[in-house]
């Protein structure tokens, strides 16, 4: 009878893990707002001073972690074309060199840039902060900042 108990508790609880770590995952998709339109994002890289590529090859990405297609950095906007991974908290740096890993990430961070939140996985298009200039930094990073997690990047220049 323990033992029945006892396997109750752990086959609930696992279940219970696993809704709840679905949960994480599905939230940010399900409340997502709409991406912009691939001719929205090429109005807004449009003007573009630098350009760069996110791939899936990255040290630091990996099957739950990546960003695939093109970034193009004007002197106002970051305008990106393609898919990120969903997650939760997703926020743009731009970077004085080009790092692949999180322990890379956190070392440089202190010199980085935080650009502003990306709340869509399908294409973006953030507006940068007044005074900053795209052309000080070297590469564009998307870092989850809730679980301090490596995306993705793209060297620039």
């Amino acid at each position: 009878m323990k033992r029945r108990i006892l396997i109750l508790g752990v086959t609930h609880l696992a279940a219970i893990a696993a809704g709840f770590a679905g949960g994480i995952y599905a939230l940010p998709i399900l409340i997502a707002p709409e991406a912009p339109s691939e001719a929205d994002v090429r109005a807004a890289g449009g003007g573009a001073l630098f350009s760069g590529r996110f791939v899936r090859e990255l040290a630091g990405s990996d099957a739950l972690h990546w960003g695939e297609g093109e970034v193009s950095i004007s002197a106002t906007t970051v305008a990106f074309q393609g898919r990120l991974a969903p997650g939760p908290d997703y926020r743009l740096y731009l970077s004085p060199e080009f790092v692949e890993t999180e322990a890379a990430f956190e070392q440089l961070k202190p010199k980085m840039v935080r650009v502003g939140e990306i709340r869509t996985f399908e294409n973006f298009i953030v507006q940068l902060p007044p005074g900053v200039d795209p052309g000080a930094y070297r590469a564009v990073i998307v870092w989850c900042e809730t679980f301090r997690q490596f995306i993705t990047a793209a060297k620039y220049r």
